[in-house]
């Protein structure tokens, strides 16, 4: 192995870009894990040890990070220095915030008329327009447009927070 401290693209030997092929990154996360298992190091000294765990929860983070398109996203535009700033920019086109409200109101009126049919309804839609996003994500992470992609995952995370709260509510209204 070569330093802890390379990218998640560089330890898996992967391009540097959003587009990925998936299973190309499963036989690198497979090759670099039974490089460094813990397992494989049973018997060696304490230090050994600790380092391999480390280069273990290393490969599980990247493997992680990469597999999922929005972490991958955010995580190429933090290599470009672009912080996605999720936590404390809310800043989203007028547009997607009508949106945003009508979907939150959706979720709301469907929970409160216990109507499971209307939560599935608006689960597929969400899903629809998550898959729809994610490629014009990919389009616009590859081409350099950082801050219109940083806005890009700011809305897909908004997204998947609604599609897991209706979730939810569809849970709680089946059981």
């Amino acid at each position: 192995m070569a330093s802890i401290q390379q990218s998640h693209f560089e330890l898996f030997h992967l391009p540097t870009q959003f587009a990925l092929d998936a299973s190309a990154l499963e036989t690198a996360y497979r090759t670099v894990q039974a490089q460094v298992h813990p397992d494989k190091f049973a018997a060696a000294g304490d230090a050994q040890k600790r380092i391999a765990m480390q280069w273990a929860a290393r490969a599980n983070e990247a493997y992680s990070t990469l597999r999922d398109p929005l972490k991958r996203a955010a995580y190429l535009l933090s290599l470009r220095g672009v912080d996605v700033g999720a936590e404390n920019n809310t800043a989203m086109e007028p547009a997607f915030l009508m949106q945003q409200m009508e979907w939150r109101e959706r979720v709301e009126d469907a929970a409160g008329a216990r109507n499971v049919g209307e939560l599935v309804s608006l689960l597929d839609e969400l899903r629809d327009e998550e898959r729809g996003r994610l490629a014009k994500l990919g389009a616009l992470v590859d081409s350099g447009a950082d801050q219109a992609a940083a806005e890009a995952v700011r809305q897909l995370m908004f997204i998947e927070r609604v599609v897991a709260e209706v979730g939810t509510q569809i849970e709680r209204l089946e059981h």
